[in-house]
């Protein structure tokens, strides 16, 4: 009895351990799984989360034949990335910013059209990929709500004054016509009111790049190594830019640099700059523009009618021009802008003549088509395009690129102080410290 109650009690206390050693096991697995790394205002950021997204954009950089920066290195550019975006997709939820199932698959079928391969062709692709086809399409909808946030919040608040073309026109002619330039850049963003430490922080990273370009490293993976700039990953490119669309200090040591040449430390009101000249070529100012003949219908709300009541409305007006109403004469009598008497005609529009959402919308519809309601900074638009030329500008051509290119510099400028604005004033715990 003795030996068959030790046996029993034995075997009792081995499942009891192996019960408890599988339970501890199952939950290590769940821990890390579900692990947290950093915690973002009202979100967190999982380890899952940086691991995928970590996975996803080496083999993008390695498709390209660009060369991945060390493992620590581009996790921790990645996580900060991953900050800056979930801070924006959570505005952009507090703010009613959405975009519905209809949209997103809109936008998604546009994407396979455009690399010429029907929908089940494009999952295939994205499978043979090593991409999760639904993580692809939740990806493209954060990207779509993270450009209307910075549309309404950053874009669409940028004004150019008719003073301001003069002033740059007056400025170029002064000088001659200038050279355009193809250049990157790596940035490294110091706050607004800089302490002493923040400067010996920056001081002692750009000292960093510095000295691993001169070692042989490209300055494409010392952008995805060291770059604050929100491109960092790919490479830091700023595209083509007129002497006139970057700042006069950027100008006066480009000039000086050689194609593939890089700059000294160039400081600036949002931090320490290094550029790299990639090519540059003669301006040309003659320009063939693409106009559009466009018009809408505008609903602006006001204290008698609710943004909610406008969007019902223009909903409703959207249901009867689906049914054959004339759009002419819905636009006379219910549009609030000056074009409602011409039918809600605008004439034709050359680019940056609307606001960045209106234009957006506009140049996605095909001739004749009718879009859905869609919002700007003046209300409720249905707009719709009647025809689409090319137009030699000639006299106006200086005016209408000075205008994009003071836009392109304001916003770009806007954005990044609007990034940094909200990245300072942020809770962001990081719980991965060690780790890097």
């Amino acid at each position: 009895m003795m030996n068959y109650l030790s046996r029993t009690t034995l075997a009792g206390v081995l499942l009891t351990t192996l019960s408890v050693n599988l339970m501890a096991a199952e939950k290590a697995a769940i821990e890390k799984m579900d692990r947290i790394i950093a915690v973002v205002d009202q979100s967190v950021i999982t380890e899952r989360e940086l691991t995928d997204r970590t996975e996803a954009i080496k083999a993008q950089m390695l498709k390209k034949g660009a060369e991945v920066p060390p493992q620590d290195i581009l996790q921790k550019q990645i996580l900060e990335r991953l900050i800056v975006d979930s801070l924006q997709l959570q505005l952009a939820g507090q703010t009613g910013i959405k975009i519905d199932d209809a949209q997103l698959d809109k936008t998604i079928e546009r994407i396979a059209e455009q690399n010429n391969l029907t929908m089940p062709a494009f999952k295939k692709a994205l499978q043979d990929d090593g991409t999760n086809f639904y993580k692809f399409r939740e990806d493209i909808r954060n990207d779509i709500i993270i450009a209307r946030l910075r549309e309404r919040e950053v874009d669409n608040k940028v004004n150019i004054s008719e003073a301001e073309i003069d002033n740059y026109l007056t400025s170029q002619e002064s000088q001659g016509d200038l050279d355009e330039f193809n250049m990157s850049q790596i940035l490294i963003r110091l706050p607004e009111d800089s302490s002493p430490e923040d400067i010996q922080k920056a001081r002692a990273r750009t000292e960093q790049v510095i000295k691993a370009l001169s070692e042989g490293m490209t300055f494409e993976q010392a952008s995805a190594s060291f770059s604050d700039a929100p491109n960092a990953l790919e490479g830091g490119s700023l595209g083509w830019r007129s002497g006139q669309q970057m700042p006069a200090q950027f100008l006066e040591i480009i000039k000086t640099v050689e194609a593939g040449g890089v700059t000294r430390p160039i400081r600036s009101g949002s931090g320490v700059h290094i550029l790299k000249l990639n090519d540059r070529r003669a301006s040309n100012n003659s320009m063939i523009v693409d106009q559009t003949h466009v018009r809408h219908i505008l609903l602006k709300p006001n204290e008698i009618l609710s943004d909610k009541e406008a969007r019902q409305k223009i909903d409703g007006i959207k249901e009867r021009l689906d049914h054959g109403t004339a759009f002419e004469d819905m636009a006379r009598q219910y549009s609030d802008d000056g074009s409602a008497s011409s039918g809600g005609d605008l004439g034709w529009l050359n680019p940056g003549d609307t606001v960045p959402v209106f234009e957006k919308a506009m140049s996605e519809l095909a001739i004749n088509e009718i879009s859905a309601p869609i919002r700007s900074q003046f209300g409720w638009h249905i707009i719709q395009v009647l025809e689409r030329r090319k137009q030699d500008m000639s006299k106006e051509s200086k005016r209408l690129k000075a205008r994009q290119e003071i836009r392109a510099r304001k916003a770009e400028e806007a954005y990044n102080d609007w990034i940094r604005e909200m990245r300072d004033k942020a809770f962001v715990e990081l719980r991965l410290e060690d780790k890097f």
